[in-house]
């Protein structure tokens, strides 16, 4: 998926992710994040984009998330063991493994990709402050 061209890879405002986790990197605790995260390694721990702003992360194929995700964009190649809450728009990419319930305004998945929970809509894109886990 990241080296295909047809694949949109949405960034921060700023034209880029602000924030990287590599591979070799296990963190434990709670992220609280503005603008672009991109998770190569294993957060353990409730991930919390800022309440202002258009932030997004993104979980690559290597990528391991266990707690809970909540961001408006939201790009999923990787692992999740926890809820999903996106506020605006969220991408299952083929290698994407949910193992909790995915909140969602607007949703892309692709072939491959899992879900073992419940898939929730809202028909209005839902603010960050009203999600409280």
């Amino acid at each position: 998926m990241w080296g295909d061209k047809k694949t949109k890879i949405r960034k921060s405002s700023t034209g880029h992710f602000d924030t990287l986790i590599s591979n070799k990197t296990q963190l434990e605790g709670d992220i609280h994040f503005s603008g672009g995260l991109h998770i190569d390694g294993m957060v353990k721990g409730t991930i919390r984009a800022d309440e202002s702003g258009e932030a997004i992360v993104r979980i690559s194929d290597v990528g391991e998330v266990h707690g809970d995700v909540i961001a408006p964009h939201i790009i999923v190649n990787g692992t999740v063991h926890g809820d999903v809450y996106s506020s605006k728009h969220i991408e299952l990419a083929a290698n994407a493994s949910i193992k909790g319930n995915v909140y969602y305004h607007l949703i892309e998945m692709v072939m491959g990709a899992e879900v073992n929970g419940n898939l929730v809509h809202h028909k209005e894109p839902v603010p960050l402050s009203l999600i409280h886990i």
